[in-house]
Parts: C-alpha cells; structure tokens; sequence
C-alpha cells in the first residue's frame, strides 16, 4: 500500500473511534453499561480468535512469543474504567466535548510520560511551543464546555480527560505488550481482560441489572447490538498496521483531527446541538493539537 493509503486508513480509524464511542453508549443507554462492554468484549474477542486461528502459520499474525512482564496481561482492566468514563462524559456533554476532552487527556498523559522517562518512555523536557500549545487546546475545551444551555460540565470534562488519561496508558502498555506476543495477540489478551473483569464486576454489583439487559438485547437492532465491538477490532487491527507506516506527528495529527471532527458531525446530524462555540473550540483544540505534535517532531526530527 502507499503512503497515501495508509494516511486514509489513519483518518478512517479515528472517524470510526468515534463512532464506537457513541455506539458503546447508546447499547449502554438502552441495556446497562455492563451489558455494552461484555457483550462488546465478547464480540471483538471472537473475532480476534478466529484472526489468529486462520493466520496462524503468518509470522504478521501469529507474532513472537517471548515471555512478557506479568503486569502487561493484566491491561486490559483499563478497559472497564475507560468504557464507563466515556458513557458518562457522553451523555452528559455531547460526543464533541467528550472526544475532545478524551484528547487533550491522552496529550496531558504523554506529557507526564516524556517529563517523567516512566514505562521506559524517552524522557523530555517541556518547551514553550508544547506549553502554548496545550494550553490553547485547553481554552478550545472550556469554549466547548460554555456552550450549548450554559451549563459548565466540569465534573465530565475531568472525567473525559482521565478517559483520556487512561486510554494512552493501555496504548503504550498494549504496544509493549506487542513488543513480546505481536499486535494481534497483545490486543487478544487485551480483550480477554476485559472481559474478565467486566464479568466480575458487573455480576458481582450489577448482577439483576446485568441479566436484564442482556435479556433486553435481543429486541435491539443488530447494528446497534454488534457495532461497538466490531468497531473496535477494526481501531484495534489498523492502528497496530498503520501508525508504524508514516510518520508518528501525522499519524497522532490526523487520528485526533478526524476523532474530534467526527464527533463534531454526530452531534450535529444525529443529536442537534452544532452551535459556532463548539465549532470555534473543536477549532482551537485542533490547532493545539497540532502545535503540540510539531513540537514534539522538532524535539526528534
């Protein structure tokens, strides 16, 4: 494939990120948080299992197998916090908010990892472009959060920001994770602890609730039932291939871009909230953005 290609791949994974967000919580609006992540977790686990089954003799697919530190299987407990984070960020502020909250949380989280060297990252100074620049993003977050009735979601904003938060540690944990057992199968076992612990948690808490929605599934639509955990194995499966193929500031640039701006069109096709503020704040956030890339690109040319 060419570079091009790859680069449209990178702008569709993010468009469709945003869509499994929504979608996750919509299935979680009509059934129960717990029913959307197990029934998600098991559905994007299926489909990763027969991944590795039918190319289980391509080294692509099958990966290494080297031994791994143990906490590295435990990743994808993450899953269970970042799901219902995302579900009430959503519906209390909109899918523009919340992704973009999401976002400035995943650049908040990198920053700490290249002050601080943690998780073997290469350890950074902060320079002046990164500071204006995060902090112009931050200013589009709060125009996005004054708009619309003039309510000021500050408890979801931080929650959408430790979304974010978390969302990059099971990135950079997973890619490790990679390092030992292949992309395909680190995001198998990612699966699988999700699974795991959504099934404990939610039995365990949840339990009545857990079993009526799940009886309440099977009056949904289709699409509403199997599009978040599909949609996941395909973020899953083309961020492994794709960001590897071109450069890592245009590939965070566009995912990002194309993150916020799809959220920016659901709620204005499908939620009726487009207002100029959200759309001058979704502007501020991508030029913060993309200040903070291009000055992480002139640190490592």
């Amino acid at each position: 494939m060419n570079l091009a290609l790859y680069l449209f791949l990178d702008v569709l994974t993010g468009m469709v990120s945003s869509i499994m967000v929504v979608a996750n919580t919509l299935y979680g609006q009509a059934t129960t948080m717990g029913v959307s992540l197990i029934v998600n977790h098991t559905i994007g686990l299926t489909v990763l299992t027969l991944i590795l089954l039918l190319g289980r003799n391509k080294p692509a697919i099958r990966g290494p197998r080297m031994k791994a530190p143990w906490y590295l299987y435990f990743n994808g407990l993450f899953g269970l916090a970042i799901l219902n984070l995302n579900y009430y960020t959503v519906i209390n502020t909109g899918a523009s908010l919340a992704m973009a909250s999401t976002v400035f949380g995943q650049s908040i989280c990198s920053l700490v990892f290249d002050l601080t060297g943690w998780m073997g990252m290469q350890k950074r100074s902060l320079n002046k472009v990164k500071a204006v620049s995060l902090t112009v993003s931050l200013v589009g977050i709060l125009i996005m959060a004054a708009s619309g009735d003039g309510t000021f979601a500050l408890l979801f904003i931080l929650l959408g920001i430790l979304a974010g938060a978390l969302t990059m540690t099971q990135m950079v944990l997973n890619s490790t994770l990679a390092i030992y057992k292949g992309a395909i199968r680190a995001s198998h076992q990612n699966f699988i602890g999700g699974l795991a612990a959504g099934l404990v948690f939610y039995f365990l808490l949840q339990g009545e609730q857990t079993l009526g929605g799940l009886a309440t599934t099977a009056g949904l639509p289709f699409l509403l039932v199997f599009s978040g955990g599909t949609l996941a194995v395909f973020v899953v499966v083309s961020t492994s291939y794709v960001i590897v193929k071109i450069p890592a500031v245009y590939s965070a640039l566009l995912l990002s871009s194309s993150q916020i701006l799809m959220s920016l069109a659901i709620d204005t096709v499908f939620f009726d909230s487009f207002s100029l503020p959200l759309l001058l704040g979704s502007l501020l956030m991508l030029l913060g953005m993309g200040g903070n890339l291009f000055a992480d690109k002139k640190a490592n040319p």
